[in-house]
């Protein structure tokens, strides 16, 4: 069992390892454009997530990687994303982006949404009429992940190949010209040697968990709810701050909203499959309270952003439903 003092350390040294992350994701976009960069970002920053997860889910730990993914999907829609409308629009009286893009993954969180509502929905209706359900639910997940796995794929072909003009940045003139500060080979090295100092730390982050449970306190939902997608996102926090405090809006969204659906649409249910091939019985049911809470963290994102502007108001109305959350589940026992 691990102690409380493992994971504060692994803890604190993951931070500073996504920042680098972060950094070498932003000097690849620079070579790219502003949708393959905010793709990047979120992804190499969403590698964090799949590696701790994945470790967990190894260690059986199916509860904890739960708790992750869908505080990784909130703390991206109304934690980082909050503080982007905050701080990008502290200096200035609102921000424009790109709706219909905006809209489209709004949409598809949506589609995330009712994965996770079925689920729930199909264990209250038959949990008294057959005695093998989650058996049945184990099923349904693993055929709905192949779904959402084939989903994200056409996603990107829309996003890359089909309709990539609605991604195009609409204020693209107000930026200066950014120059790569290092090489594109260092940035590929320095983007993998990050990751796997992550994969170092992530283990021993993991095998923490029930220790920092036992000496603090805590919940292990609220350690997989809080605490980890914190870590899991402090590349894309960063990354997505910086960009909206420099009116890069679509860069910004593209990383902290697209962060949500690709750990909704591919992390989620890769998980599912890579616990079918492990023998870990990993589904996408979920308790009601977080379905619920998932629900509604949806329609507000989809509410504010759907005009295409966003203002520091915003920002502080997405932070305090985000604390309004985190309380809930730190005073779950």
């Amino acid at each position: 069992m691990g102690t409380s003092h493992n994971f504060w350390l692994n803890f604190l040294g993951i931070i500073p390892l996504a920042k680098i992350l972060g950094f070498a994701t932003e000097e690849l976009a620079l070579r790219t454009n502003q949708t393959i960069g905010g793709l990047l970002n979120a992804t190499f920053g969403n590698a964090v997530e799949v590696l701790v997860s994945v470790i967990a889910l190894n260690n059986g730990m199916v509860g904890v990687v739960q708790s992750s993914l869908l505080g990784s999907i909130l703390s991206n829609m109304l934690l980082v994303l909050g503080f982007c409308f905050l701080l990008g629009g502290a200096t200035r009286s609102q921000q424009e982006f790109n709706p219909t893009a905006a809209n489209t993954s709004s949409a598809l969180l949506s589609i995330a949404v009712l994965s996770l509502l079925v689920p729930a929905a199909f264990v209250s209706s038959l949990k008294d009429k057959e005695s093998d359900v989650m058996g049945s639910v184990l099923t349904l997940s693993r055929l709905t992940a192949v779904i959402l796995l084939v989903i994200y794929a056409l996603f990107l072909f829309f996003q890359l190949r089909t309709h990539a003009h609605l991604y195009e940045e609409t204020n693209s003139e107000e930026h200066e010209v950014e120059i790569p500060s290092v090489t594109g080979p260092f940035a590929v090295v320095l983007l993998l040697s990050s990751t796997i100092c992550v994969a170092i730390n992530s283990d021993y982050l993991v095998a923490s968990i029930e220790g920092l449970s036992h000496s603090w306190g805590l919940s292990q939902t609220f350690v997989g709810l809080v605490l980890l997608p914190i870590v899991g996102n402090a590349a894309e926090h960063v990354s997505a701050v910086t960009c909206a405090m420099k009116n890069k809006m679509e860069l910004s969204l593209g990383i902290a909203v697209g962060s949500s659906t690709q750990i909704a649409l591919l992390v989620t249910p890769l998980l599912v499959v890579i616990g079918w091939i492990i023998g870990q019985p990993m589904t996408l049911f979920f308790e009601a309270f977080d379905t619920v809470v998932l629900f509604i963290s949806v329609l507000i994102v989809n509410y504010l952003i759907n005009d295409g502007r966003s203002n520091w108001l915003e920002g502080a109305m997405l932070l305090a439903a985000y604390a309004i959350i985190a309380i809930a589940y730190y005073m779950m026992p």
